[in-house]
């Protein structure tokens, strides 16, 4: 996340009209296609096959360290899981003959052990193929991290499953308990995991079974959030569940937009989903000075995130907008501009998206309301598909944070331009005014 600066081409529009930026850096439109791509899922515009292509063809073009740095953002600091991989994919033919840099990128950016088999599978994509030296290096050594239990979960079934990453690599343990782990994956003996999806599968009782794993500290805060339902159906103590919920562990690699699925699937235990997001909004620095914010809750935010979420754009920016600590006055944009309640947590997100009714997208007037207004700091939240010219913004400190793919946009020259739907993009604001002061 950086300034990026772009220059208008002439005849340039976004999807919605607006004269755009063409990005004439390869860098910078790489970065806006990939920090907020849920890698082959469709947007309102653009499918997901040709955003994937557009990152596979820009990263070929891009320094292989540039992709390096990028890869382990995307995943690390954006809690992305498929965009990183595709681009470890690009980075192990541009990166030929810099062994250790797409070595120790690979075992960087794999951070989960399913990561192993998907990082092939993708890969493999157009057809099988041998892996490069330093890939197989990369993953050789990110099979290390994971124990007998974390194989044992990930080990599902596909076209390539985590022993045949094993053989392919001829990864070497470091140990003979690690050796005797490898061993019962390629005869595919581990013991099963203690997950919920074991034992529920295996006939276990729900209830019970729950319960027991939020008592032993083995469910993840996401699969927590994933399962309240679930939790709440099966009656599951209420008191255990909102200890869990209010405890956040894990919570740092959960997107601000997980606590709205999460209380829309389970009503019961929205009190304590609020709690647990706006307690991620005093781990964020307090923006000093008046705070404009801008969201987009036009037509195009209304798709979904993906194929199987319930959730969209819209969710993802209204969630990003309610964890902003500081002096707030917040509008949602459409057809119209309206100001809303300055609300942090769910009583914000909702405010934003049921504001107004779900039109075009006029950020060229909503930019020119709020330039009228006093304030320090102006932050845009929207997929950047304007149907008009939009102004410079007249604070002079401006941010627009794009949360879709698509090719062209219009936040560069006076914005900071930021991508993603990640709080780390909030992060960098804060990172981006101290080094200015």
């Amino acid at each position: 996340m950086k300034l990026n600066i772009g220059k208008r081409r002439k005849g340039e529009k976004t999807h919605e009209g607006a004269p755009a930026v063409q990005v004439l850096d390869d860098e910078a439109r790489l970065r806006r296609a990939v920090l907020a791509c849920m890698l082959w899922e469709d947007e309102f515009y653009e499918d997901g096959e040709t955003i994937a292509a557009r990152i596979a063809g820009l990263a070929a073009k891009v320094d292989p360290v540039v992709v390096a740095g990028l890869a382990i953002e995307a995943r690390s600091k954006m809690n992305l899981r498929h965009a990183p991989l595709l681009l470890l994919t690009v980075l192990a033919k541009t990166g030929a003959g810099r062994e250790k840099l797409v070595a120790d990128t690979v075992a960087e950016v794999i951070q989960r052990a399913d990561e192993l088999a998907e990082l092939v599978a993708v890969y493999w994509r157009n057809g099988k193929k041998p892996l490069p030296a330093q890939f197989k290096k990369g993953l050789a050594r990110a099979f290390e991290k994971f124990d007998a239990y974390e194989l044992a979960k990930y080990d599902r079934p596909g076209p390539v499953r985590l022993r045949d990453v094993l053989f392919l690599v001829h990864a070497k343990p470091k140990a003979e308990e690690q050796a005797a782990t490898w061993r019962k994956l390629a005869e595919k003996e581990l013991d099963s995991p203690d997950t919920w999806e074991v034992a529920l599968s295996g006939g276990a009782d729900k209830k019970a079974t729950f319960e027991r794993l939020i008592r032993e500290e083995k469910l993840g805060y996401l699969a927590l959030l994933r399962n309240l339902r679930n939790m709440a159906e099966a009656g599951c103590d209420e008191r255990l569940v909102k200890k869990a919920i209010a405890a956040r562990k894990g919570a740092k690699r959960v997107l601000p937009f997980r606590y709205v699925a999460a209380a829309r699937a389970a009503p019961m235990f929205d009190r304590e989903i609020d709690k647990a997001l706006k307690a991620s909004i005093d781990e964020q620095a307090e923006l000093k000075g008046r705070t404009i914010v801008l969201v987009d809750v036009s037509g195009s935010m209304d798709t979904k995130l993906s194929a199987r979420s319930d959730l969209r754009r819209m969710d993802a920016a209204a969630a990003l907008a309610s964890v902003i600590n500081g002096d707030l006055r917040v509008f949602s944009f459409t057809d119209q501009c309206a100001e809303v309640p300055a609300r942090r947590g769910l009583a914000g997100i909702d405010a934003i998206v049921k504001s107004q009714p779900h039109g075009g997208t006029y950020l060229g007037r909503a930019v020119e309301r709020v330039n009228a207004l006093p304030h320090d700091r102006l932050i845009v939240i929207t997929d950047e598909q304007s149907h008009d010219k939009v102004p410079d913004p007249v604070a002079k400190r401006a941010y627009l944070i794009n949360v879709a793919s698509y090719r062209n946009g219009v936040g560069y020259g006076r914005w900071v331009h930021l991508d993603g739907f990640s709080e780390q993009v909030l992060r960098y604001i804060q990172a981006y005014e101290r080094a200015l002061n």
